[in-house]
C-alpha cells in the first residue's frame, strides 16, 4: 500500500501536537508495511532547516518532498480577506509553486492512498483528482471552525470577537463546502466523527487517535519527592495556547502564588505573546525553546491546560500522560481522551477548580505518584501507535478494495 501524506507543515522537530501526530501516525503506518512519502509545505511561520540529521531520524519515509510557502498573516490581506468570501485561514496555504510540486509528484509516482493532513490542504483537491486515482484521505486534526468560534466565544473586547466570528464562519462555510469532496475521513475522535456527521458528512469515515511510541515516553518518577512545580507547553502562537496561559496567569496564578509561595510555573512555547513575557509574575518562569518536549515534562509534577477553546485531541496531554505526570485540564482539554477525574487526570473548569486542584496536588505527594502512574497505564493501553496504524492500514485495505471496484464499474460505464 502506497500513501502520499500532505502537510501544511513540516512536522519536525515534532513539538506540536500537529507535528506529533502526523509522524506517529506515519511512522506506525509504515512499520505495519505501508510504503509511505511526505510532500510537505516548509512555511515562513514555521520554517525547518532541514540537514541530514533529519533525514535519518525520518528514513521510514520513502521519499520526503518540501516546497517553501510564504503564510506569514499580513495585515493588508487580513484587510482585504474581510471582503472576501474566501478563509483567509486556508487562502494563506494556497502556493503555486506547491501545486507544481504536488502535480510533478502525482505524475512521477503512483498512490493508492493520498492522506490530506488537515483540510487546509483542500484547495489542491482539483489537482489531485485531475492527476490521479488514488483513495483522497482528510484526516482531520481538529473541526477547525470550531476552535475559532469558540475563541470568539472566550472573547470580550467586541471588534476583536466580530473579526474572529467572522473568520470562524467563514472557515465553516469553507469546511462544509468541501466536507463530501473527499473519498473517505478519518476523524482524531468519535466524538469529532459525529459531529462531522451532523454537519453532513456522508462518505466513509473512521476514528483514529493520535498514538505514541512508548519506548520514547520512559516515566520518572522522582520529581514527585520534590517541591511542586506546574508546567504548560505549547505553541504561544497558536490563540488557545496563548489564551489558556494568559488565563492561568491572570486569573489563577495569584492566588495560589499568595497561598503556596513555594510552587513555581514554568511555560514553555515558541512565539509568545509580549504581553505574556513582560508580566514578570512571581514564581514563573517563561522558557521561550524548548530542545526536548518530554524532558521539559519531566522536570515538573503536574502540567495545567486550561484550554477553554479548541477542537479533536490535545496530544500534549496524552504524552504528559505517558510520562507518568499529573494533568490539570478543563473538560474541552480532555476531549477524545476518556479519562477519569482524580484516577487518571484532573479535570478543573473554573478558578476555584484550578486552584484547589493545584492545592490538593501539593498537600498529596504520594497520591500525585499513583495517579501519574495510573495516567501512564492508561495511555498505554488506548492509545499504542502501532496497533492504532495496523487497526488504520486494515480499514485502509477494505475501504480500497470498495474503491477499485467502484472505479471498475465507472470505466464499465465509460466504455459502453
Amino acid at each position: 500500500m502506497k500513501i502520499l501524506q500532505v502537510s501544511k507543515k513540516f512536522p519536525h522537530p515534532p513539538k506540536d501536537g500537529e507535528s506529533v501526530a502526523i509522524l506517529q501516525m506515519s511512522k506506525s503506518l509504515a512499520a505495519a508495511g505501508c510504503q509511505v512519502s511526505l510532500l510537505a509545505m516548509n512555511t515562513t511561520r514555521h520554517f525547518v532547516d532541514i540537514g541530514e540529521n533529519i533525514a535519518e531520524e525520518l528514513h521510514y519515509y520513502q521519499f520526503i518532498r518540501c516546497v517553501k510557502v510564504d503564510n506569514r498573516i499580513h495585515w493588508r490581506g487580513a484587510l482585504r480577506n474581510l471582503f472576501s468570501t474566501a478563509s483567509y485561514h486556508v487562502t494563506r496555504f494556497v502556493s503555486e509553486d506547491f501545486r507544481k510540486a504536488l502535480v510533478e509528484t502525482l505524475h512521477r509516482e503512483e498512490f493508492d492512498i493520498i492522506q490530506l493532513e488537515t483540510p487546509y490542504l483542500a484547495p489542491y483537491l482539483p489537482e489531485i483528482k485531475a492527476n490521479s486515482n488514488a483513495l483522497v484521505v482528510l484526516r482531520a486534526h481538529n473541526i477547525e471552525h470550531e476552535i475559532w468560534m469558540r475563541i470568539a466565544n472566550q472573547v470580550k473586547f467586541l471588534p476583536k470577537k466580530f473579526y474572529l466570528a467572522h473568520l470562524g464562519k467563514k472557515l465553516r462555510n469553507f469546511e462544509l463546502s468541501i466536507l463530501n469532496d473527499y473519498d473517505f475521513l478519518v476523524a482524531i475522535t468519535d466524538r469529532d466523527l459525529v459531529q462531522f456527521r451532523s454537519l453532513g458528512y456522508k462518505n466513509g469515515c473512521v476514528a483514529s487517535p493520535v498514538g505514541l511510541n512508548f519506548q520514547q515516553y520512559l516515566p520518572d518518577y522522582s520529581a514527585f519527592q520534590r517541591t511542586l512545580t506546574l508546567s504548560f507547553i505549547g505553541s504561544l502562537d497558536w490563540l488557545p495556547n496563548a489564551g489558556a496561559v494568559r488565563w492561568f496567569l491572570q486569573e489563577v496564578w495569584p492566588e495560589v502564588h499568595a497561598e503556596m509561595s513555594d510552587v513555581e510555573f514554568h511555560f514553555a512555547g515558541r512565539n509568545a505573546p509580549a504581553d505574556l513575557i513582560q508580566l514578570n509574575n512571581p514564581g514563573v518562569h517563561y522558557h521561550p525553546e524548548v530542545v526536548d518536549a518530554r524532558a521539559f515534562m519531566l522536570e515538573y509534577q503536574v502540567m495545567v491546560v486550561p484550554i477553554f477553546a479548541g477542537s479533536g485531541m490535545r496530544v500534549k496531554i496524552l504524552e504528559a500522560m505517558a510520562l507518568g505526570r499529573v494533568v490539570i485540564t478543563t473538560s474541552i482539554g480532555l476531549e477524545g481522551i476518556n479519562a477519569r477525574h482524580k484516577e487518571e487526570v484532573i479535570i478543573a473548569n473554573s478558578v476555584a477548580d484550578f486552584i484547589e486542584s493545584i492545592r490538593y496536588c501539593k498537600e498529596n505527594p504520594q497520591a500525585m505518584q499513583k495517579m501519574g502512574e495510573r495516567a501512564h497505564r492508561f495511555v498505554v493501553q488506548h492509545f499504542d501507535s502501532n496497533k492504532l496504524g495496523t487497526k488504520l492500514m486494515a480499514t485502509y485495505r477494505k475501504v480500497l478494495s470498495t474503491h477499485a471496484r467502484d472505479n471498475q464499474e465507472l470505466s464499465r460505464d465509460a466504455l459502453s
